[in-house]
């Protein structure tokens, strides 16, 4: 059972773009792997990039981004169907908004925003989750699907640990999946230079922190994760059955 996300493909335009296949996941039962992708944004794909997508045959791309960020760096592959799960970007603008009015953008302020953020995603955007696992479940199109945001680490990486865990994943694994991005999301410096760059590295970076915020959320004001995922994101225990069919090898 890998620790590792398989290194085919290596994009050059998605730096963030990995398959989920493989991890251990109820009775030990491995995910299917060419089934599950998630990534940062696809807009940014070179000629080799789109071939080797074409070849995994993805058929469905789940777009968390926000009606700006998907105009601004809108794509077309042929054959991929896009369904947008909009959720609007926001940390980014609360730091601008703080440098406008003169107050520090100090490494605690940031990560505290990221923590909220999380926070937000959890209690606020469940729907959009919701949405999520009715695709993963449906049975008219079970052609295997990439989901993604911008970077592919935050909506993306709250995305997957759900999906991991609704499979069966265990946490540690599941922490360990959410922290790969710092090893693979290449982000453009020089963007914002309004903002400290010790700041910015909060931002286009993930933590333990953020992710343990989420689940701890979702323990605190839910009642757990069992609930959770039934009463936010419609995973009763026969669609859970039925996810498990579908996304992990069998017994």
């Amino acid at each position: 059972m890998r620790d590792t996300p398989d290194e085919h493909p290596r994009l050059e335009g998605a730096s963030n773009f990995r398959d989920l296949g493989g991890y251990a996941g109820q009775d030990g039962r491995p995910l299917r792997h060419r089934q599950l992708y998630r990534s940062d944004h696809l807009a940014g794909l070179s000629l080799a990039d789109r071939e080797a997508l074409a070849a995994l045959g993805l058929g469905r791309a789940l777009d968390f981004r926000g009606v700006a960020e998907r105009a601004a760096a809108a794509y077309d592959l042929p054959g991929l169907t896009q369904h947008a799960l909009s959720i609007e970007p926001t940390v980014v603008q609360q730091m601008q908004a703080l440098v406008a009015s003169g107050q520090a953008l100090d490494v605690p302020t940031v990560t505290a925003l990221m923590q909220d953020l999380y926070r937000r995603l959890v209690n606020d955007q469940s729907h959009r989750f919701a949405e999520l696992f009715a695709h993963l479940l449906d049975e008219t199109d079970t052609r295997p699907l990439v989901f993604h945001c911008t970077a592919g680490k935050d909506r993306t990486g709250l995305a997957a640990a759900l999906i991991l865990l609704a499979l069966g994943v265990s946490r540690e694994r599941v922490l360990h999946d959410y922290l790969l991005t710092n090893e693979r999301y290449r982000f453009v410096p020089g963007e914002h230079p309004e903002i400290p760059r010790d700041s910015l590295m909060v931002l286009w970076r993930v933590q333990q922190s953020f992710l343990e915020v989420a689940l701890q959320t979702i323990d605190a004001d839910h009642g757990g994760l069992a609930r959770y995922q039934a009463e936010r994101l419609g995973l009763t225990p026969a669609a859970l059955r039925t996810l498990a069919a579908r996304y992990l090898e069998p017994a």
